[in-house]
């Protein structure tokens, strides 16, 4: 008996300290206290418990399709441009990871006020970012039609690994409820027509094929987030499944255009990477805690 509390109690010790890692790498070190402001300050919401984006932004398979949708932006020469120039992946990537999870948690899950406030952060360093890329062309992070990309991509992927990978995939309506949630706080940054169900979804995403390439700052970003993410040793071996998992989500035609710079490690059969990207979600799920419930909308 006393060795089978014994097990108990270090097989919760070994989860808590793995939440706690994860959850500070992805969250920051306000993560807690942030967790706590946008999951029980009262008042109205954007979205009711009931609706479709919370189940898929509050479940373990965003972690692949975050980095599938990473890799898929860096494939428009013009919001890879962007990136490149102003976001500072390379100089603090986990500083731009958390003030991203921390906006989607809050437009998710916060109170309206909370999330409008995060909407207009964002537009603010958006209308300040120009420039023009290696070939003379120039950019603006408030371009509609750069801002929908980034929508598309992001919907796209989150989407995807929802379905591969979540708990409790959606059917065909809750896909296109999902995509109409997300399509809200798109509109609210500035895109143009966001897509509200996955017919359209498709649509607008063939509609950008033609202007999706590699190019060296997409091929560099790969290889960053691919081949060389800083994290420690320990870590390396469950980021590689991610990466196969999230490389293998990818469309056919972007599989193909980051495949170039990934490593042997993340280019598998698609079986094998699928076998990957459920070991890795079911393991954070396992780690994470579950968010505190929400207060009452009012």
């Amino acid at each position: 008996m006393a060795r089978v509390s014994v097990r108990d109690t270090t097989v919760r010790r070994i989860r808590r300290q793995a939440g706690e890692a994860v959850f500070l790498r992805v969250a920051g070190p306000d993560g807690p206290r942030n967790r706590a402001r946008i999951h029980t300050t009262p008042g109205p919401r954007w979205f009711t418990p009931d609706r479709p984006v919370r189940r898929v932004h509050g479940d373990a398979s965003m972690f692949v399709g975050g980095l599938a949708a990473l890799l898929l932006q860096s494939l428009h020469p013009l919001a890879m441009a962007a990136v490149a120039a102003h976001s500072g992946y390379r100089g603090d990537p986990w500083g731009r990871l958390q003030r991203t999870s921390t906006f989607l948690a809050v437009t998710t899950f916060g109170t309206s006020s909370d999330a409008e406030a995060a909407v207009a952060l964002v537009r603010g360093v958006h209308a300040r970012v120009r420039g023009r890329t290696a070939d003379g062309i120039p950019y603006r992070a408030d371009d509609p039609e750069l801002l929908t990309w980034v929508h598309i991509a992001e919907a796209d992927c989150f989407l995807r690994a929802h379905q591969r990978y979540g708990r409790r995939p959606l059917d065909s309506a809750g896909c296109d409820a999902y995509l109409a949630d997300t399509a809200r706080v798109a509109r609210a940054l500035g895109a143009d027509r966001p897509p509200e169900s996955e017919r359209e979804l498709a649509l607008r995403m063939a509609r950008y094929r033609p202007d999706l390439r590699p190019t060296a700052a997409s091929r560099d970003t790969a290889r960053f987030l691919l081949t060389e993410p800083p994290l420690p040793g320990a870590a390396r071996l469950p980021y590689a499944l991610l990466a196969a998992a999230a490389v293998d989500l990818l469309p056919p035609w972007a599989r193909s255009a980051v495949a170039e710079n990934a490593p042997v490690a993340t280019r598998m059969p698609p079986l094998a990477a699928r076998a990957c990207g459920h070991a890795v979600t079911r393991a954070i799920r396992w780690a994470l805690p579950s968010a505190p419930s929400d207060a009452l909308s009012g």
